[in-house]
């Protein structure tokens, strides 16, 4: 799966994000502290990995800062993403499941690197509900969004 990747610091759980997602045979495409000369402000980097989304250059995103809430509020501006923080692997699990996520955001503040391996696992592991309730809000969000019903 080709993954992008934003974070606004170069921290170690960043680091390792990157270093999991490609030991999972995941493509990561990095933006902001994780590639050099990138624009490291939040909202800058995590709307460039969202755009890669929208645009279909990358199938999913990891949006990164200090809470997570500044790379979510930003990957969400983006028409077509559905960006969830997730600061356990319950939620992640919810996030793919109920809402058909397609950005993953995290806090780096409180995210260990055990625990970034559990919501990864959540996050990959759950498909997106197929019940009609489920579809039927994930495509109001995208009408809100104004971009047309999700797939």
């Amino acid at each position: 799966m080709r993954i992008s990747v934003s974070s606004d610091m170069d921290e170690p759980v960043a680091r390792a994000l990157v270093a999991e997602l490609r030991e999972r045979g995941h493509e990561v495409r990095a933006h902001g502290a994780l590639r050099p000369g990138g624009d490291a402000r939040w909202a800058v980097c995590s709307e460039a990995a969202a755009r890669d989304v929208a645009a279909g250059r990358a199938d999913q995103a990891v949006v990164c800062c200090w809470t997570g809430t500044g790379a979510s509020l930003a990957a969400n501006k983006v028409s077509g993403v559905r960006a969830a923080l997730c600061t356990d692997a319950y939620t992640a699990d919810g996030a793919r499941r109920w809402n058909d996520a397609n950005v993953l955001a995290l806090g780096l503040r409180l995210t260990s690197e055990p625990l970034l391996k559990e919501i990864l696992d959540a996050w990959f592991d759950a498909e997106p509900s197929t019940d009609a309730d489920d579809r039927e809000n994930v495509s109001h969000v995208a009408e809100i969004d104004g971009g047309g019903a999700a797939s």
